[in-house]
């Protein structure tokens, strides 16, 4: 036998659901004159020479290239030196999982093996 059909008064549960929800905004993208200024300072930012900006975190941040950063901040009361792709989400800029963090001992290592490192790419 097939079951009826009745309507079921909304009135009963779910009075929540007759309000609707609420939209999300939509982040503005840049205009085409402010997009080339932003890739003009990411390219100066890219050669060096750079003093760091603070980062969302409080870190320090020296950027290598378009998304790539070098970051001196402190966890855990011991100061790291990392080199981490970053990428966009909501308009902020946020580490992903490409990258790696050194202590200030690895840090220092890297410092003096840097001339060696730098004669064998040339001799690459």
């Amino acid at each position: 036998m097939p079951k009826s059909k009745e309507f079921l008064s909304s009135s009963e549960s779910d009075s929540d659901c007759d309000e609707p929800k609420p939209k999300k905004k939509k982040v503005e993208k840049p205009k085409k004159e402010e997009k080339k200024e932003e890739k003009k300072k990411e390219e100066k930012g890219a050669s060096g020479g750079s003093a760091g900006e603070k980062g969302p975190s409080g870190e320090t941040m020296f950027q290598l290239s378009r998304m790539r950063y070098a970051t001196v901040s402190e966890f855990r009361g011991k100061v790291l030196v990392s080199i981490r792709e970053y990428y966009e989400k909501d308009g902020e800029i946020r580490p992903g999982k490409k990258g790696i963090s050194l202590t200030l001992e690895q840090w220092n290592s890297l410092k003096d093996q840097i001339g060696d490192i730098d004669a064998e790419v040339k001799r690459q």
